[in-house]
């Protein structure tokens, strides 16, 4: 009985660590909207990227991870702060300032869908199959199933929240192609490069903040443990460390499948916790993208497909 145990620790924990993390990030939109009330877009940056540093970087310390011969490639550092976060969680606080915390939670699960795009735009040689144009499809069907442009003149979905949301998918997409084509030989441990980034990213947006009116968030302990605890320590640092164990012990293909949970999260406790109405509209534009992200990853039959070449 004895080895038992061991054994089912090692086959259960992955997976619930893999559902607190879709649940941690399912949470973050509601958080960004009630930061939003109190706070500018780059205030709720600052405070998420500096609480979500320092669980990252004594981890980091704790695993040996960090070596100054890395600082050779600080460009690659920058660029990748500021297309993987700074660009990326500042445009997803506009958006979820503007929308819905649900609503804009779905648009979160585009980010395969756009990093798809990102890729084959960028990176030639890589081309989609038919599966994966599918994929696109239903992705693209249920973002505009949500943002209903047609609706622009009865008080819709704000079109402005909805493309502020499309642009942080498309940073964060860019980035992971830009990991692919410069960071993927390096040497260095995926910890070692998230703590530089978060590290540069935190700079950056120091140097853009108004701090003068940032002490506005300790008036309201919901605003104040949303946006330190619930974006900053566990949205980006915890996340962060649970990612990377996910990827450690169940790979980089099963840790992706995490972006199928986010968005019925966002929706579930934006209708909950925020009394936000879900209409039958949105959960089809839901129902969309997840198939769309599905597709997406899935892993080619046996037989194989033919890239298309459309």
């Amino acid at each position: 009985m004895g080895k038992i145990q061991p054994c089912a620790r090692t086959m259960y924990l992955p997976k619930f660590a893999l559902a607190a993390l879709g649940l941690i990030w399912g949470t973050n939109f509601l958080f960004m909207k009630w930061a939003s009330v109190s706070l500018s877009a780059t205030q709720i940056v600052f405070l998420r990227v500096l609480c979500g540093f320092v669980p990252v970087l004594l981890f980091a310390l704790a695993k040996r991870a960090l070596r100054w011969q890395q600082l050779r490639h600080i460009h690659h550092f920058a660029v990748m702060s500021l297309l993987a976060t700074v660009i990326y969680y500042y445009a997803f606080a506009k958006g979820s300032g503007l929308l819905p915390s649900g609503v804009a939670g779905m648009l979160s699960g585009a980010i395969p869908l756009v990093s798809a795009l990102c890729t084959w735009a960028l990176l030639r040689h890589e081309q989609p199959t038919s599966r994966m144009l599918a994929g696109i499809a239903f992705g693209l069907a249920g973002v505009v199933l949500i943002a209903q442009p047609w609706r622009v003149s009865v008080a819709g979905v704000s079109l402005t929240g909805v493309a502020y949301m499309l642009l942080g998918c498309v940073s964060v997409g860019c980035s992971f192609v830009y990991a692919r084509r410069y960071l993927s030989g390096l040497d260095m441990s995926p910890l070692a490069l998230c703590t530089w980034q978060i590290g540069i990213a935190l700079a950056i947006i120091s140097a853009l903040t108004d701090f003068g009116v940032i002490g506005r968030v300790a008036d309201d302990p919901r605003t104040l443990v949303g946006t330190v605890l619930g974006l900053g320590v566990c949205g980006t640092g915890i996340a962060y460390v649970i990612y990377y164990y996910i990827v450690g012990q169940l790979g980089a293909l099963t840790a992706a499948s995490v972006t199928y949970i986010p968005p019925v999260v966002a929706l579930m406790i934006g209708a909950g916790f925020a009394g936000e109405p879900v209409r039958p509209v949105e959960i089809v534009a839901a129902c969309c993208i997840v198939c769309g992200v599905y597709l997406l990853q899935r892993r080619p039959s046996a037989a194989g497909e033919r890239p298309s070449r459309s």
